[in-house]
């Protein structure tokens, strides 16, 4: 009783040790390396495309965060040097000030004397100037942001095209090994298209609500500089 026992112990710590050398653990790295060389190139692109994203949602951001900064007495600045006819000092503010928003009020100040709807149209075009400025390089976030999973998927075809291959010339042998290199670069590169897709997508739709804000801020301003340019005297 005591021999089975100790051949039941013994025989459980095989089946132990047999279990823990079968086990294996998988890195980022080591899931890159298996894809084989197409994943490897899949996975480059599309690691660079999420450093390019990565820098030009920061930029953006930067730059968009500098031109929603204007002070509050700017416009009350404004309407007091337009009032007392003071022009040049206005155009001065503007030019110190440097924003979208104070850029806009420059631009219908050079055009004071002439009819409303002539200043109307001058601060709309400069309008739409800025606001390409703010939106540049935007819209390869959304590119970026349908191109990477495309991408991705593109890795998870040709993955499955090498698997295919490698059943169809086994022979009836499959070799275990070259066919979950197939699957890895299907799945790896399936991942990380995602990854880079869902990404660009927050960034894109951040900065758009960000930019929004500021066209807002603009359009306000312009507002309040035409209507008090229609102000009786």
């Amino acid at each position: 009783m005591l021999n089975t026992l100790m051949q039941n112990a013994q025989e459980e710590a095989e089946l132990l040790a047999d279990g823990e050398s079968v086990e294996k653990s998988l890195s980022i790295i080591e899931l890159i390396s298996s894809g084989g060389f197409a994943g490897q190139v899949i996975i480059a692109i599309l690691f660079l495309m999420l450093v390019l994203a990565t820098y030009i949602y920061f930029e953006r951001l930067f730059a968009i965060k500098a031109a929603s900064k204007i002070d509050s007495n700017f416009m009350n600045q404004i309407k007091d040097h337009v009032t007392h006819g003071k022009i040049d000092s206005a155009q001065i503010l503007c030019a110190q000030v440097n924003s979208p928003v104070s850029r806009l009020i420059g631009k219908g100040i050079s055009r004071i004397g002439k009819p409303l709807a002539d200043i109307n149209t001058a601060i709309e075009n400069a309008g739409r100037l800025e606001v390409y400025s703010l939106e540049k390089n935007v819209s390869v976030l959304a590119t970026i942001s349908g191109a990477g999973p495309m991408i991705g998927f593109l890795g998870t075809v040709i993955g499955m095209i090498l698997s295919i291959f490698e059943i169809a010339n086994s022979g009836g042998q499959i070799d275990i090994k070259l066919l979950a290199d197939g699957l890895y670069t299907a799945m790896t590169t399936t991942v990380a298209g995602l990854i880079v897709g869902i990404v660009a997508y927050m960034a894109y739709n951040h900065l758009v609500v960000k930019t929004d804000k500021v066209v807002y801020q603009m359009e306000a301003n312009s507002l309040e500089f035409l209507d008090h340019l229609n102000e009786p005297s």
